[in-house]
């Protein structure tokens, strides 16, 4: 990958928080990341996510408190929009 790729994909990535929960900070363009890759694993592999989360139980919970954030962000985002 080149760098100009990686530029435009993190303008994609950017973009994509700011339009997912109002916001788009570094840290929560790393959250919705992770967020999306994590969702897209748990639904196309779900044995591999299974295992993951049997293999590391604090990364789990961990994970799990990151996506409820990332939906109460959402919603937040939505109902200021109305």
């Amino acid at each position: 990958m080149n760098d100009s790729f990686r530029e435009q994909f993190e303008a994609l990535m950017t973009k994509y928080t700011e339009l997912l929960v109002g916001d788009s900070t570094p840290e929560l363009t790393e959250k919705v990341k992770i967020w999306a890759m994590y969702t897209y694993v748990s639904k196309s592999m779900p044995p591999l996510a299974k295992h993951w989360n049997e293999l590391y139980p604090d990364a789990k919970e961990e994970m799990k408190e990151l996506i409820l954030e990332i939906k109460e962000l959402n919603e937040q985002h939505r109902q200021s929009k109305k």
